[in-house]
């Protein structure tokens, strides 16, 4: 009794105590100040009616024309600096190595908030500097959910309690969040009874279920919203190249030391190299910072400690479609988010130091991590399964590193804006939804370090639309169904995707040949993308494969075995709009399978699956051999594309050739187009079925006796289905259709008792 009343006099102090913090610093004269003076300048800027020029046109200025700012980084970070800068009348370039937002700023959790366990630490920690980076993150939130309605939207989270004694805790602080928000809050939080909870979430765990806390932040699609602030500033007369990168930085002498004064640079779509000039360079790339600083000083010491933070995508049934959840106390102290997103459910994240590199990769440790922590959460209804993780993807956090604290849980998001001696202008570490006010902060560092002169002293981007925002309505997919013969859900993605501009994108629409939708070919069948996207892609400066699968649609994010599918039309398609050769083409899909298969979890996901033990019953490895025998009809040992075509065909189901292919990557062991049986032996570490058995099984299958019939492929998937490591197989349903197709077939075969006239 006497340990639960101290917990309920904790609770209550640190309650009254966060309470009176926060008050104290959102009534502070100087903030309210700052933020009314931003208030004040949201004055939107008229939308450009001007078509977006081509790169060729982008190339021509990088190479003829000098720049007051050059910006190296095409991350969130560094097109917000293009934007700043242009919008005050700065003569502005921007160049980034890959593709606007290949990096860490498409592999984000997709929020846009300010941090609620870094106001549990500014307020348990009294850190002021935690608490002012959550109250500026707050109202950044605001300014982004404004700026592009059309791709960020509020979320309510909810944050289950499971002891008594956190509901007034969690309530304090939920409130502290509203509070600190002040009047660009979202929405105000609100308190859950369990029955509530359960009603709203109806997936949670409900047994000790003690109620539940729901706030509200606000959800993007980071990879777009990245790419409209980049053709945000193209439209403000910013010059803006992706897949140009930095192979140097050009200095001259001024008075008595050296200053930057450009880049060299690389087209690494052509190879070319030429030399930009201009009078200040801002380094903005993230976790490649010091890369660029040591260019400018091979000695300087890092400033950067990259933490990797892995994501997974599972189906939309994890999730109500409108609410995220959120785990404030995992196993080892880390946040889970598990949010609906795109019609799926995403889940992350992981905190582990890593190394740099542009291709990191998620691991089975950091899955298996973040599956089981969801796991505790959902109720047994909910099997969450290994196979269910249709993509994982690993991003590297640019924290600023402390040195005087150890582990990466502890480092703030807080961003730092450095200037060399030779006037390199860095900015560093911070985080998505600050976006706007970093490069706000640091084109003011770099006009008084470079001594640039702006047509307007301060920044302009709290007034800016983005790019589809200016005439873009929640209502507005209705008009390009109406007026398109678009599907709906195709309508609503283009909406949300392009807002206004969806109409350029509908006009690209090919024709469907069907009563309806008329228009809006489906580059696959489970997702709302259409091939006019690939053609507007292209527009919108997409120049692989890569940057269409995964930046320009979100399809590697959300399903990878769905992008690897759809592959194949995405390149045909950028082959017409690019004048691709056969050889280019090829070069684009390994590109592209290498990066589902390394950086989007394909090959994780394989390996977790072949890893697994052959979990199968006598009985059942007999069913799935006679299965398999009845489609290798001629007893090769192996299943051919001739032998699926003559499966499906008795079927009744007519495929295309690429279709096929896809029924043989179901099992991902493809060897020359052929499904081979080999190596299936004691290694298995079966339980049912011993070594012994096995042969025994293996003879009767065996015709001739040469001992090469072996089990593999077929078993190892129909274990992976049983163990739940993988979800479906249209190989195996295929499989399971023509046995019973076979025996029905054998009973019409059968002579009956009268015809026979009952004898032998």
């Amino acid at each position: 009794m006497a340990s639960k009343f101290k917990k309920f006099a904790v609770v209550c102090g640190a309650g009254a105590v966060g309470a009176g913090i926060t008050t104290y610093f959102f009534m502070d004269d100087d903030f309210d100040r700052r933020w009314n003076t931003v208030h004040a300048q949201q004055i939107a800027l008229p939308r450009s009616k001007k078509p977006l020029p081509s790169r060729d046109e982008l190339l021509k200025s990088l190479k003829t024309e000098s720049f007051d700012v050059l910006v190296i980084g095409g991350g969130a970070t560094g097109v917000g600096c293009a934007l700043d800068a242009t919008t005050r009348g700065l003569k502005t370039a921007l160049v980034e190595a890959d593709d606007f937002a290949s990096g860490t700023s498409s592999r984000s959790t997709k929020l846009i908030h300010g941090g609620v366990r870094y106001l549990q630490k500014a307020i348990m920690q009294l850190d002021i500097e935690q608490y002012r980076m959550v109250k500026e993150a707050l109202r950044e939130r605001a300014l982004m959910l404004e700026s592009a309605p059309h791709l960020a939207h509020p979320l309510p989270i909810m944050l289950p309690v499971y002891k008594w004694w956190q509901v007034p805790y969690y309530w304090v602080g939920i409130k502290c969040y509203d509070l600190v928000a002040g009047l660009k809050n979202v929405k105000s939080s609100y308190l859950l009874s369990k029955k509530s909870a359960l009603e709203l979430f109806p997936m949670l765990r409900g047994d000790a279920l003690c109620g539940a806390l729901v706030y509200y932040d606000g959800q993007q699609d980071d990879a777009r919203m990245n790419l409209a602030i980049a053709l945000t500033a193209i439209r403000h007369g910013a010059t803006v190249s992706n897949h140009v990168s930095v192979t140097k930085l050009l200095k001259k002498t001024e008075g008595d030391k050296e200053v930057v004064c450009g880049v060299s640079v690389k087209d690494e779509i052509t190879g070319e190299t030429w030399d930009i000039p201009a009078k200040c360079v801002i380094n903005a790339t993230g976790p490649f910072t010091d890369f660029i600083r040591k260019m400018d000083d091979p000695k300087v010491p890092e400033i950067c400690a990259p933490s990797s933070g892995v994501h997974i995508t599972l189906p939309g049934y994890y999730s109500p479609e409108q609410m995220g959840l959120l785990d404030p106390s995992t196993s080892d102290g880390r946040v889970i988010f598990f949010l609906p997103w795109q019609k799926q459910t995403i889940a992350g994240t992981t905190d582990l130091p890593c190394e740099v590199t542009r291709n990191p990769k998620p691991t089975e440790d950091e899955i298996t991590f973040i599956l089981e922590e969801v796991k505790n959460y959902l109720n047994p209804d909910v099997e969450v399964r290994r196979g269910d993780v249709l993509s994982a993807w690993s991003g590297i956090r640019p924290l600023v590193s402390d040195p005087n604290k150890a582990d990466t849980q502890s480092i703030a998001r807080n961003h730092i804006i450095h200037v060399s001696k030779s006037n390199l202008v860095t900015i560093a570490g911070g985080k998505w939804t600050t976006y706007r006010s970093m490069a706000e902060e640091t084109i003011d560092a770099a006009i008084t370090a470079c001594n640039l002169k702006p047509k307007k002293a301060h920044s302009q981007t709290s007034g800016v639309l983005m790019e589809g925002a200016h005439e873009w309505t929640p209502t507005m997919y209705i008009r390009l169904v109406q007026d398109f013969g678009l599907e709906c859900e195709v309508a609503q993605h283009l909406s949300n995707s392009y807002g206004d501009r969806a109409f350029s994108v509908a006009k690209l629409a090919s024709l469907t040949g069907q009563r309806w939708p008329i228009i809006g070919k489906k580059l696959h069948p489970e997702f709302p993308y259409i091939d006019a996207e690939i053609r507007y892609g292209v527009r919108e400066y997409a120049l692989t494969a890569i940057d269409m699968i995964a930046r320009r649609l979100r399809l590697a994010f959300l399903n990878v075995q769905a992008a690897q599918e759809a592959l194949p039309q995405i390149i045909n398609i950028m082959a017409e709009e690019l004048n691709w050769s056969e050889e280019e083409k090829q070069k684009q899909s390994q590109a592209a399978t290498d990066f589902l298969s390394n950086e989007m979890g394909q090959n994780v996901n394989r390996a977790s699956r072949d890893k697994i033990p052959i979990n199968l019953s006598k009985e059942e490895i007999q069913l799935y051999i006679k299965r398999f025998q009845i489609i290798d009809k001629d007893h090769k040992g192996y299943v051919s594309i001739n032998d699926i075509r003559r499966s499906l065909k008795s079927l009744g189901i007519k495929l295309t050739e690429d279709e096929i292919h896809s029924l043989l990557t179901d099992i991902q062991l493809m060897h020359n187009g052929q499904l081979e049986l080999a190596d299936y032996l004691q290694q298995s570490g079966e339980e049912n079925v011993t070594g012994e058995q096995l042969h025994e099984i293996l003879k009767e299958i065996d015709t001739n006796m040469n001992g090469q019939v072996e089990l593999d492929e077929y078993l190892q998937m129909m274990s992976a289905i049983k163990s739940g490591h993988v979800t479906y197989s249209r190989f195996a349903r295929m499989a399971e259709l023509e046995e019973a197709e076979h025996e029905r077939q054998k009973l019409k075969k059968k002579i009956s008792v009268e015809r026979s006239g009952g004898g032998l």
